[in-house]
């Protein structure tokens, strides 16, 4: 962990995206896979909002104290780790062929292509999504949460970033587009990640 960034961090009297010591410079930062999930939710026929997630991936975060918009998002992971709570559904989205193409590209990615802070503790991530062998710019609204040394188990005393974020895709783009419009085409996405310094 870098003690200088760990210092100017911890000195800050609020929590903050912004400037923390002239020193700074950027530190990686691993996704806690037991603590970060990504959770999306779509329109059913116009009755329900459906729900599925993915939790237990993992990604890296080079994080600038300093400069943030200087800081990098990257995260991969398989697209057969989808939860829905329904195994039919989960089959049908990830084994049909109407959705997933699992043999020709089985996994998802972000890697982060800009950083626009907007507020003290709020950010835009632009980053390039790919799913299905498809790219896509995608606009994260984020808000970091907390900033501070982790207080518990084999990570205490590393510097840690907690993250929540917001953004809406368009499943056909990715030619995930089976039976819209009757199911929705547009795909509310929210994550919650926690990052611990190596």
């Amino acid at each position: 962990m870098n003690k200088t960034l760990a210092a100017a961090l911890l000195a800050t009297s609020t929590l903050t995206f912004g400037a923390a010591s002239a020193q700074a410079e950027a530190v990686k930062f691993a996704l806690d896979p037991s603590h970060s999930q990504i959770v999306f939710t779509w329109n059913h026929l116009g009755y329900s909002t459906t729900t599925g997630m993915y939790s237990g991936f993992e990604g890296d975060i080079m994080f600038d104290a300093e400069d943030p918009a200087a800081s990098s998002v990257s995260v991969t992971f398989p697209a057969e780790g989808m939860i829905t709570g329904w195994d039919a559904r989960t089959q049908h989205f990830l084994q049909s062929g109407d959705f997933f193409k699992l043999d020709e590209a089985p996994e998802v990615t972000f890697e982060s292509t800009g950083i626009e802070v907007t507020g003290d503790a709020t950010a835009k991530i632009t980053g390039d999504l790919t799913i299905n062998g498809v790219t896509k710019s995608v606009v994260l609204d984020t808000v970091l949460n907390k900033q501070a040394e982790y207080p518990f188990g084999p990570t205490q005393g590393q510097m840690a970033l907690g993250f929540d974020a917001t953004t809406t895709v368009v499943r056909s783009e990715f030619n995930l587009g089976a039976f819209a419009p009757a199911i929705g085409d547009e795909v509310k996405v929210q994550l919650s990640i926690e990052a611990v310094a190596e």
